[in-house]
């Protein structure tokens, strides 16, 4: 039987149409669900977009750009009509395809029966990440841990140890919390200000959180043989947070959408650069530093 459920990330509205042989691989989207049951339009969130979860094959489209990431390979393109197409593979393997429309307000994902979770977590990512590129809102490869009423993200390349550095907190600085441990989000609200999310995604570690705290700074970290920290600004602090968020930046709507985005956190949060030991020493610095 199909059933389409409605979940809640960022404050952005989600759905996903699949028979219920998929809906048991989705509890981690649990802590977002959102009944939207005799609610008026006006009573819920705009709807961001829908999937649709089938089974099936697609071949038919051009490859535009493809991207490598431990063991698991992304090749995206279009078909004849223009429509995007995302085909994810692990070891290999194609797990599905996922046929989007132009502005990623609808998706289908077509799946080979392997790899079906991370194909279907992978899918709602990439619409999630390309439909609200436009609407002030964000979704990093970052960690994220609260203190005090406030949320705080760690950035870097993979093997950096932003998931470390935020077990140090968890482990060094009383009161911290885990917010999301891979992919979090972030949303500039209207007036200005940012608010981080946790999201149904975090990598290795499973922490599904629906919390959310206004952004307090963003830490780029770097390994060393010492810890120091300092404060970035202007086009340095753009630059430390670009690399860490999603797109498709060939997408000049997206890429414009992101840019907006992107100037405002660089603009109106803190930045820092913390060179660091995985050690204690490097949390109580970042700490006291960032939070003052």
């Amino acid at each position: 039987m199909t059933e389409t459920r409605y979940y809640t990330v960022a404050e952005h509205l989600l759905g996903v149409k699949a028979d219920d042989i998929f809906l048991p691989l989705m509890q981690n989207y649990e802590p977002f669900r959102h009944d939207i049951s005799g609610k008026t339009d006006v009573e819920r969130p705009p709807l961001l977009f829908t999937l649709t979860v089938t089974e099936g094959r697609i071949t038919d489209y051009i490859e535009e750009y493809s991207q490598e990431d431990e063991g698991q390979d992304t090749i995206c393109g279009h078909t004849a009509g223009n429509d995007p197409v995302f085909e994810f593979r692990w070891d290999g393997k194609t797990a599905g395809w996922l046929v989007c429309t132009p502005d990623y307000r609808q998706g289908t994902l077509h799946l080979s029966g392997h790899d079906t979770k991370a194909a279907l977590d992978n899918s709602l990512m990439i619409l999630f990440a390309m439909a609200s590129s436009c609407t002030g809102t964000a979704l990093f490869h970052a960690a994220a841990v609260s203190l005090d009423g406030r949320g705080y993200m760690f950035l870097g390349k993979s093997g950096t140890g932003k998931s470390t550095h935020a077990s140090l907190w968890l482990k060094n600085i009383p009161g911290s919390g885990l917010m999301n441990d891979d992919n979090p989000a972030v949303r500039v609200k209207p007036d200005g200000t940012a608010v981080v999310y946790g999201t149904p995604w975090s990598g290795k570690t499973p922490c599904y959180r629906n919390v959310s705290a206004p952004l307090g700074g963003i830490v780029l970290l770097s390994q060393a043989p010492y810890n120091s920290i300092t404060r970035l600004k202007g086009i340095g602090a753009y630059a430390a947070v670009v690399p860490s968020i999603s797109g498709k930046r060939w997408d000049s709507r997206i890429a414009d959408g992101l840019h907006d985005t992107e100037n405002a956190l660089a603009t109106s949060i803190p930045v820092w650069h913390l060179d660091c030991l995985p050690d204690a020493e490097a949390a109580r610095l970042c700490k006291e530093t960032i939070t003052v």
